[in-house]
């Protein structure tokens, strides 16, 4: 008999689904905001570390699938290397333990739980570039407010996708 609920619920996808999501979302994101300015306020891989570690329900796989999309990230944009590791692998891990504890599977959780998802991922990115590297990072409340809003509808509607690959029982 489970003892918990994330031994009764941990939800399990194909393995092309695991690679090619990521991938996905990484290749997704180098590439829109190049052509599409505006589209650079989409993170595309924190929605990524925020469902699989909520749907794995597993606080040390989303520690560990938040930290590689974050190093990937700092990777591909530029970003000093290990800010967005840090900033996805402390997300990772919150959703992972949210997601043993939660049922995450309503439209409105999710909601919320990505806002504050994104909300605490802003707030730990401007205090390791501003406070830990020293480097100038511009706060505009109005913008990261939208950004926020955005990307969690836009969570929302990933997750609901990424929720038909899931095997039939």
């Amino acid at each position: 008999m489970a003892s918990n609920r994330r031994e009764v619920d941990e939800q399990s996808f194909p393995l092309i689904v695991y690679v090619l999501t990521p991938l996905l979302a990484l290749g997704l994101q180098s590439f829109l905001p190049l052509h599409f300015a505006p589209l650079a306020i989409l993170d595309l891989p924190l929605i990524v570390v925020i469902y699989f570690s909520m749907q794995r329900r597993s606080p040390i796989a989303g520690t560990i699938g938040g930290a590689f999309m974050g190093l990937a990230q700092d990777a591909i944009t530029g970003q000093p290397l290990g800010v967005f590791g840090i900033a996805k692998c402390v997300i990772g891990y919150l959703a992972g333990s949210v997601g043993a504890l939660v049922d995450t599977e309503s439209h409105g959780t999710r909601l919320l739980l990505s806002i504050a998802f994104f909300m605490l991922h802003n707030a730990i990115d401007w205090v390791l570039v501003r406070h830990l590297l020293a480097q100038p990072m511009p706060w505009n409340w109005l913008h990261e407010l939208l950004r926020i809003g955005i990307n969690a509808l836009l969570a929302v509607v990933i997750f609901a996708l990424l929720d038909l690959t899931k095997p039939r029982e």
